[in-house]
């Protein structure tokens, strides 16, 4: 009888560790902004331009399934948190229809949106039907005339609806964005506050940044978050710094007598790059590590070219590891980007 032939038995092999999105400087990137659309139905002066706005053609946006591919990707790199933008997100039409698809990926732990509101009436429903995890909602002011300088449209009293519609509907997370103005909203500070405060909403203020179409920031015009909160405090008296379980949060929170949370951001006067974990990805399909980056990667190249998964995962892979270590807007040698906030998603 012939013995048979023993093998050394293979010693076990560790597990591989997930790839990560991870940049020279260490941070791990989870948080991806997508852009649905460079299309807006107001048109906010420190975003967009009044008149003469190229739209992309419809030909050049990433189709829903494009999306979705990209975030699966993403996803499989350790992206957990979606952020859908514009533009304005509630003009492309069937939006639920991608949120549904992008709820339903592995990986994926919240899908949220960034509105103006306008539109968000009609739709609250379905956007939470189709299981959309939060809402922010853009609110400048709480005075239509004020409303219409910052627009140039009207529309308050449809936001205004449109957060009413949206608590309605089971929203109970909903944060309120304002970008105060000096000369034209610092009155609206405390009264936005006591509108979020009196309706259990979270209020962020942002500082104003360069990102507007017709190139007309001026840092006159900026009012800093230390100035907002001392505000405040002449008004709620102390805010208490909040509990601030992520730390990649933009904003610092801060609580207020009555158990209120209002937050600002400083992202001029206080940048947070140290902690960003934030990637971007434009309507029509440009990959950008930072709002402010002065380059971009081109996923629609791949996922119309007939590129695997891979391929795809490198890009994101080449964008995050590319990413410098702070934007530089408080540093004379910064550029600001070519393209305006609309274009890159807010």
């Amino acid at each position: 009888m012939i013995a048979p032939l023993l093998f050394p038995t293979p010693l076990a092999q560790p597990a591989l560790p997930p790839r990560r999105l991870l940049d020279r400087f260490g941070r791990v990137h989870t948080n991806l902004r997508v852009s649905v659309t460079d299309r807006c139905n107001i048109r906010c002066f420190y975003c967009m331009p009044n008149e003469r706005i190229r739209f992309r053609p419809k030909k050049e946006i990433l189709t829903f399934e494009e999306i979705a591919r990209t975030v699966r990707v993403a996803a499989s790199l350790g992206v957990n948190r979606i952020r859908l933008t514009g533009g304005e997100p509630l003009v492309r039409r069937d939006v639920d229809q991608l949120i549904a698809q992008l709820v339903g990926l592995s990986g994926i732990d919240e899908v949220a949106m960034t509105t103006n509101g306008i539109l968000l009436r009609e739709q609250a429903g379905s956007l939470k039907r189709a299981g959309l995890t939060r809402l922010n909602i853009s609110l400048d002011t709480l005075r239509e005339e004020t409303f219409e300088r910052i627009a140039r449209r009207k529309g308050l009293r449809r936001v205004l609806e449109g957060i009413d519609a949206a608590q309605a509907a089971g929203f109970d997370n909903i944060r309120v964005n304002a970008v105060p103005i000096r000369g034209l909203s610092e009155d609206d500070i405390v009264p936005l506050a006591e509108f979020a405060l009196a309706r259990g909403l979270t209020l962020r203020y942002i500082e104003f940044m360069p990102l507007d179409a017709e190139e007309k920031w001026d840092g006159e015009q900026l009012i800093d978050g230390a100035t907002i909160r001392r505000i405040l405090q002449a008004h709620f008296g102390p805010l208490t710094p909040a509990a601030r379980p992520d730390k990649s949060q933009p904003a610092q929170d801060f609580r207020t007598r009555g158990g209120g949370i209002i937050g600002l951001i400083h992202p001029v006067t206080q940048p947070f790059c140290g902690d960003c974990n934030r990637l971007r990805l434009t309507a029509e399909g440009q990959l950008r590590n930072c709002l402010f980056s002065q380059n971009e990667w081109d996923a629609r190249g791949l996922l119309r070219g007939g590129a695997g998964d891979e391929e795809l995962a490198n890009l994101l892979t080449d964008c995050v590891a590319a990413k410098r270590a702070g934007h530089g807007i408080d540093s004379p040698e910064f550029v600001r980007p070519e393209r305006a906030m609309y274009q890159i998603g807010g």
